[in-house]
């Protein structure tokens, strides 16, 4: 790959954990318009349940998501008084015959709700929705949070998949973004859920980060190997000071540059491809056994705000404050402010304040985009059957894209429209050819290598 393309192909686009992603979302799109999507869930319909818990014992610098750092337990306890509340609301506007088939616990740091506290949680999540019987539950785990009667709460809860964020094991890097976690730490969590009947075990890993090598990395990754786990994340930093004020912190001048994250990004690839894991989409691989892997080979991958899914619920809900969800109709954002949003859990209405309701194209290109980052590749026919005459536009850029594009990064087999090997590192930058909101310049985004 050179030098040229890369450089090229790395400007900032987003990472299409939804389309429209949510720089357009608006206001326009309120509690009201969210109680009459949620009303018309029914007995044909699945849901997937997303929990935020905008808490954590520390703040990591290289961290983007909605958080904030808390020492004491009581801002913890008075949120889950209002997120308890939420769920009460939301669930009397589904109709019990919609089935729950999938909850994630994320954050922040949800391993920081005490025990008790956790079980009450899923209490009240059973007593508002109907489950199925075979449920996954996710829990995104901070190894500095955890002990015995956390770990039994866990348990006690049915989680079924643990999510380990790693990072780098390296101390140097560690250090600079505020993030102390050792690998034996990291195995200790491992081995107690295994001990517990969890029968999957996420790691993530972040290359471009500060004064993060090749080395360092290569190390990093051969000590994730090493536990076996069945998914693994390969993300790439995002670096986005202007959206989150900490990242100040991470000295600039010390992360590596678009050459070198591209180095990382394949060395780690290739290592974890070599290791038996199969590349699922970007950034994810998962061990061929897996359901991630089954649904890659059924063609039946998704992508959401929690990246590479097998999840495939009809509507996804959000609980706590900033979190998404996303219905047929169209895509919904909970109130961010934690103080704002416990006011609004605790009074009569719900707690959306913005999102966006899907139009015909929005669809077509939200499907385009999906496969694309899924799949490297896009059926035209049966994106024509799927949507008729709509599709026409987006079908007719897929060809003129292939037939002019000089860096053979694309082609058309057919009337398949498919990445080569050189042009899929670039899925985000290909796909955002077919956003036609980026060029709105609203939101800043991450480089796409």
């Amino acid at each position: 790959m050179t030098e040229h393309l890369i450089r090229k192909y790395a400007a900032a686009v987003p990472r299409y954990t939804s389309y429209p992603t949510a720089p357009h979302f608006h206001e326009g799109i309120d509690s009201g318009v969210y109680v009459s999507w949620l009303k018309e869930l029914g007995v044909d319909n699945s849901i997937s349940l997303y929990l935020h818990i905008p808490y954590c014992d520390r703040l990591c610098w290289f961290c983007a998501c909605h958080t904030k750092h808390t020492l004491k337990y009581e801002p913890i306890a008075t949120y889950l008084k209002s997120l308890h509340h939420e769920i009460e609301k939301v669930g009397r506007l589904v109709s019990g015959d919609a089935r729950v088939t999938a909850v994630h616990f994320g954050g922040g740091s949800p391993t920081m709700v005490k025990p008790d506290d956790m079980i009450a949680l899923m209490d009240c999540l059973r007593s508002a929705f109907s489950f199925a019987s075979d449920t996954e539950i996710s829990v995104e785990m901070d190894p500095n949070d955890l002990d015995e009667g956390r770990y039994d709460a866990l348990a006690a809860i049915g989680m079924t998949r643990a999510s380990l964020g790693v990072q780098d094991f390296d101390p140097k890097v560690q250090k600079t973004i505020n993030r102390i976690q050792t690998f034996e730490q990291t195995k200790s969590v491992v081995d107690a859920v295994r001990a517990r009947g969890v029968h999957s075990v996420n790691c993530d890993i972040l290359y471009g980060l500060p004064f993060q090598t090749l080395e360092t990395l290569k190390e990093t990754v051969e000590q994730i190997i090493s536990l076996d786990p069945d998914r693994i994340a390969l993300f790439g930093y995002a670096h986005v000071p202007w959206m989150k004020k900490h990242q100040t912190m991470i000295p600039e001048k010390a992360l590596p540059d678009v050459m070198e994250r591209y180095r990382q990004m394949t060395m780690a690839a290739d290592m974890l491809v070599a290791a038996g894991y199969v590349a699922i989409g970007i950034d994810h691989f998962a061990k061929p056994n897996d359901t991630l892997a089954l649904a890659l080979n059924d063609g039946a991958l998704k992508r959401n705000f929690q990246g590479y899914t097998d999840d495939c619920a009809d509507a996804l809900i959000g609980l706590g404050a900033s979190a998404i969800g996303k219905l047929p109709q169209g895509y919904v954002q909970n109130m961010p402010a934690t103080g704002e949003y416990e006011r609004m859990a605790d009074g009569d209405d719900l707690c959306v304040v913005r999102g966006i309701e899907l139009s015909e194209d929005d669809r077509v290109r939200a499907f385009v985009i999906e496969r694309i980052m899924c799949d490297f590749a896009l059926d035209l026919a049966a994106l024509g059957q799927l949507y008729g005459p709509v599709a026409a536009v987006a079908i007719a850029e897929a060809k003129y894209f292939a037939e002019s594009e000089r860096d053979g990064l694309v082609q058309l087999e057919g009337d398949v429209f498919r990445l080569t090997e050189a042009g899929r590192p670039f899925a985000r930058s290909i796909a955002a050819t077919f956003d036609t909101y980026l060029s709105t310049g609203r939101g800043r985004h991450s480089v796409a290598v």
